[in-house]
């Protein structure tokens, strides 16, 4: 998986400088999101993984997935991929967009899991931390747990705040055995 991410890295670079000196990173990001999820479907990468597909016709469905909605400069960065057998790499391509997008932007992803759904003053509450604790913009999103009792659980990168019930009871029995 290494090599898939070493090859990728240069692609990712240029998508993302193409992305900056036209200011479309949000247009840019839809669009990997976009074609990365095509490529993940079974029939479209068995297309694109066989031989016998002509690069033209694998140009043509690719184009056809994403739409009307791409730019002639997306377009190009499409066929590029196609011409250089590298459209199986689209998600790692994705991924590391969205890395070098969030870097510029000063931005992070931040899940919370929860037991209950989370009010808004809760949320506020949690982006308000986050953001002082990371310095950073936060792009919040919640998720529901019901196994978790009560508590939450919070997620950014590699980072994890475990505040859940679940947890401390699991501590608390390990402390008294």
């Amino acid at each position: 998986m290494a090599e898939a991410i070493t090859v990728a890295r240069p692609y990712a670079i240029a998508a993302f400088d193409e992305a900056s000196k036209l200011n479309d990173l949000k247009g840019w990001s839809d669009m990997l999101q976009s074609a990365a999820h095509a490529v993940l479907n079974p029939e479209a990468r068995a297309l694109i993984t066989s031989p016998r597909v002509p690069r033209a016709q694998l140009e043509d469905l690719m184009l056809a997935l994403s739409g009307d909605k791409l730019s002639a400069a997306a377009q190009n960065f499409i066929r590029l991929l196609v011409e250089n057998q590298r459209l199986i790499l689209l998600p790692e391509i994705a991924v590391m967009f969205e890395s070098m997008r969030a870097e510029a932007e000063k931005s992070v992803d931040v899940v919370v899991t929860s037991a209950f759904d989370l009010n808004e003053p809760q949320k506020q509450k949690i982006t308000a931390a986050m953001k002082s604790r990371m310095g950073r913009e936060i792009r919040l999103s919640c998720e529901i747990d019901r196994e978790l009792l009560g508590g939450v659980i919070i997620r950014t990168g590699d980072k994890v705040i475990d505040g859940s019930a679940r947890t401390h009871l699991s501590e608390l029995a390990n402390a008294l055995a």
